[in-house]
């Protein structure tokens, strides 16, 4: 015993234990903040996107200042005399992590200046999608076959980018004969036309999925084929917006 508690007192063995419990409550403190952070992102209130590049960055100035604490308290070591020793060495590291540091600008600033979010339905030179989310490397976003792209943040930052409409969108354009089977002339009741085409397209797009928005019929124009228009609505699933489309173009195939 006298010899396990002469052990424990050795100064390196003391530091050793204060800096595993520093460490701990590092991580502790890492981990309530993000998920208060994650909490806080996800709130519709909030003005700020909930990428994953802003928790990352949270965690890593938590454990920064969690390492600089141990070096110093625990080891005698000053953090900042240490960084200014290695500056020379940091600066060949950055030369030789250029396309990281530039998708990691690119990725702050598509994120902060609010360009690329979750949700967004974004183009890409070939690509287009889903943004899932935003990371300190790269953007993910997910294509209508369902397939997963990973494109940098710096190519993001360096090409066109499209933003699309909602992929949930549904639009349905159509063409009415200006005379009804009734024989009367549609022109003559368009918003009792537009009703009956509202009604049958609701229907439809409920029996696929429910119907978050609309639906609004338009019409744009009067012209050889009838009057033409459009039907939009959006539909909750994303992934079901085609088949919406195609049980709104079956139901309204006996009106147009």
């Amino acid at each position: 015993m006298e010899a396990l508690f002469s052990f424990f007192k050795t100064p390196l063995v003391q530091s050793s234990l204060w800096a595993l419990a520093l460490a701990l409550a590092t991580a502790l403190a890492a981990r309530v903040a993000t998920r208060i952070l994650k909490r806080y992102l996800n709130q519709e209130s909030n003005p700020l996107p909930s990428s994953s590049i802003i928790v990352n960055i949270a965690r890593g100035a938590i454990w920064a200042s969690g390492i600089s604490i141990i070096l110093d308290a625990c080891f005698g070591v000053n953090a900042n005399a240490l960084v200014a020793a290695l500056g020379v060495g940091g600066i060949a590291v950055s030369l030789g992590f250029q396309d990281t540091l530039s998708n990691l600008i690119g990725g702050l600033q598509m994120t902060f200046m609010g360009i690329v979010k979750p949700g967004d339905n974004i183009e890409v030179g070939a690509e287009s999608g889903i943004v899932q989310d935003v990371t300190w490397r790269h953007t993910t976003i997910r294509d209508a076959a369902g397939q997963t792209v990973i494109i940098p943040n710096s190519i993001i930052s360096k090409t066109a980018l499209v933003h699309l409409l909602p992929a949930n969108r549904v639009v349905v354009p159509f063409a009415v004969p200006r005379i009804g089977e009734d024989g009367r002339a549609h022109t003559q009741h368009m918003d009792d036309l537009a009703k009956r085409l509202a009604a049958l397209a609701l229907e439809a797009a409920e029996g696929i999925s429910p119907v978050i928005d609309g639906p609004r019929v338009l019409f744009s124009e009067i012209s050889e084929l009838g009057i033409k228009g459009k039907i939009i609505l959006q539909v909750e699933d994303t992934s079901k917006t085609s088949a919406a489309a195609d049980a709104i173009v079956r139901a309204i195939a006996a009106l147009v």
